[in-house]
């Protein structure tokens, strides 16, 4: 016959794993100890918001690092505990004093709770071999409790002689831990985890003179009417230590359909070439969880500097991690859509200083477009490139009409739309570009390989991308360029190079030959030679511009000078295209001494 029972948990083999994997940093316990004392302060706020406790109203968490003696001590004046409070918040593990409270004040609410004694409280046996509780009830009569604890499966508890209400917690260091007795640590923990908590916080007080760590009401607590321009770039330098004025910020703050506030800032670009992860610090009613936690910030808003406090986030037990769930997805949404948003009112209402941020803002918003289908259609109209007049105009301003289905049958394509990747390297490419009244955009970020092939796909019927030195489909060329004889002088000298030869008539008499390459086939070799794989093939065209003088000389000239002159004109056209390689720019050196010598014997 079976039978049930209750599972046991033996406080000996519990404590060595709260010890060691409670929680991913080690350091993270003054934030847990910190913020319990914060939230003993929130409750007495309560209690006294209800008529059932009385205070003067000066709250204050004071935090002491003692390297003599090798302890580290977190004291409050808040709602403290008795004997059988401490007995069910601190000696069974995970039971949490936060839950118990709210359920008993409901009408109090709990906003601003966010800590538990429980296993937020062990976290201190992290890096302690005794911790010690001196505490006192707000209650009327309560006498003062002193617990203590090495850790393991035993405890002291009993009367002690502290008089004033609160909590005072003594953390006796281990003797490898004893970086956390000096004042300049604990400076810096309280710095990174309790900058922004509700409660001042004092470290080693001296007397009346010294000044909290923290600042209880941070900007992104105020509404947006009521701070200045200053203030937010104030705020930028102190919390990001970036003296780089930003570009522009977003501050958010609504409270329906969930609570959420904060403020998100465009920092400048250091580097054009490559995305710079920023730091977005997400809070919990003012206490820091973790940076960059992708639950909540899309991926590609990490690239911007922020704060973001909101306190119906689910966290799991050590509050540096995120539950997956649906309402951190809507949080999610809604920050993509504020900063969406932002970006569309200042394109339109203030286009010359969008333009002006276009550089810095560029990578961010396509990075954005690629990992985030909703943000691309948010901001599709206001993404801008400059064209080769070097003014800025929507990239859906190059986008044609919609192909039909029955006409991509047909043959038909879409639009194409071309672009410059280096405007050093195509120089040539752009001057017959503008000489034939033509425009393309300047792709000068290395994420727009990328963007444009994206552009692509979501408007596979409106757009086509050509680089500006692809086969521009007549753009360039007028009609009755063939020239079957020059294309067999070409075809004959350059037989041992792999590249074809076709003859056109250019609408710039000037240049004798250009390379043209597929599109298709560049972009693959690009990928390869990305993930190095190697450059691959490149099916590599030479135009012969039939209209140009030198070519049409070529006719009737005897062999010798035929081939020295077609080559040079290949390896010219090459060199617009790209740099030589060694063997390519050896003969072309020699070939132009040729050149010289027959020019001066004349």
């Amino acid at each position: 016959m079976e039978r049930q029972g209750n599972i046991k948990i033996s406080s000996e083999n519990m404590m060595p794993i709260i010890k060691k994997w409670l929680y991913s940093e080690k350091d993270i316990f003054l934030r847990e100890i910190v913020a319990n004392a914060q939230d003993a302060i929130t409750k007495l706020k309560k209690l006294v918001s209800l008529g059932e406790a009385e205070t003067d109203g000066k709250y204050r968490v004071t935090v002491t690092a003692d390297e003599k003696e090798n302890t580290l001590t977190v004291e409050d004046n808040g709602i403290g505990m008795t004997e059988e409070e401490v007995e069910a918040y601190i000696t069974q593990i995970a039971f949490s004093g936060a839950a118990d409270f709210v359920e008993k004040y409901e009408k109090a609410g709990g906003d601003g709770i966010i800590g538990h004694f429980g296993l937020g409280f062990y976290s201190a046996y992290m890096v302690s071999d005794l911790v010690e509780i001196y505490t006192k009830s707000y209650r009327e009569g309560a006498k003062a409790v002193h617990w203590s604890s090495d850790g393991n499966s035993t405890y002291s508890i009993g009367d002690c002689d502290r008089t004033e209400r609160g909590t005072k917690i003594v953390m006796h260091l281990a003797k490898e831990e004893s970086e956390f007795a000096r004042e300049s640590t604990v400076r810096r923990l309280l710095g990174k985890y309790c900058s922004f908590m509700p409660y001042e916080i004092y470290l080693d007080p001296k007397g009346e003179d010294d000044k909290p760590v923290n600042t209880t009401e941070p900007l992104y607590t105020r509404q947006p009417k009521d701070c200045t321009e200053e203030e937010y770039k104030t705020f930028y330098r102190e919390t990001f230590s970036d003296y780089n004025e930003p570009l522009f910020w977003i501050h958010l703050n609504m409270e329906y359909p969930f609570r959420l506030k904060g403020i998100l800032y465009f920092p400048k670009v250091k580097k054009q070439v490559e995305l710079e992860r920023g730091q977005v610090k997400l809070y919990c009613n003012q206490v820091f969880i973790a940076d960059n936690i992708k639950e909540v910030i899309p991926e590609f808003l990490m690239l911007l500097n922020g704060v973001i406090d909101c306190p119906d986030i689910p966290l799991n037990v050590s509050r540096s991690f995120l539950q997956n769930d649906k309402e951190v997805q809507k949080i999610a949404k809604h920050i993509t859509k504020k900063v969406a948003d932002k970006l569309t009112e200042l394109f339109r209402n203030d286009r010359e200083r969008y333009e002006k941020c276009w550089q810095d803002l560029a990578t961010f918003v396509k990075f954005g477009c690629i990992k985030d289908d909703d943000f691309y259609n948010k901001v599709k109209d206001i993404i801008i490139y400059k064209n080769l007049a070097g003014e800025y105009r929507p990239v859906v301003s190059y986008f044609g009409e919609e192909v039909s289905e029955e006409d991509a049958k047909a043959g038909k394509e879409p639009k194409a739309a071309y672009y410059v990747s280096d405007e050093s390297k195509q120089a040539q490419y752009i001057s017959m570009f503008k000489e034939a009244g033509l425009d393309a955009i300047v792709c000068d970020t290395y994420i727009d390989p990328h963007f444009i092939s994206y552009l692509e796909y979501k408007n596979p019927t409106k757009v086509r991308f050509l680089r500006i030195d692809a086969d521009v489909d007549g753009a360039l060329k007028e009609a009755g360029g063939e020239d079957k004889e020059i294309e067999e002088i070409f075809q004959k000298h350059l037989g041992d190079e792999k590249v074809k030869i076709k003859t056109e008539k250019l609408k710039n008499a000037g240049v004798p030959a250009v390379v043209n390459v597929s599109e298709f086939m560049r972009r693959m070799s690009e990928m390869n030679s990305f993930y190095r794989m190697g450059e691959g093939p490149e099916d590599m065209t030479l135009v012969v511009n039939t209209a140009n003088p030198a070519v049409s000389a070529l006719k009737g000239v005897e062999e010798e000078a035929q081939a020295l002159a077609v080559k040079q004109i290949f390896y010219l056209a090459k060199m617009s295209y790209r740099p030589l390689p060694p063997a390519d720019a050896e003969a072309f050196a020699a070939a132009c001494v040729s050149l010289l010598e027959k020019y001066l014997k004349k």
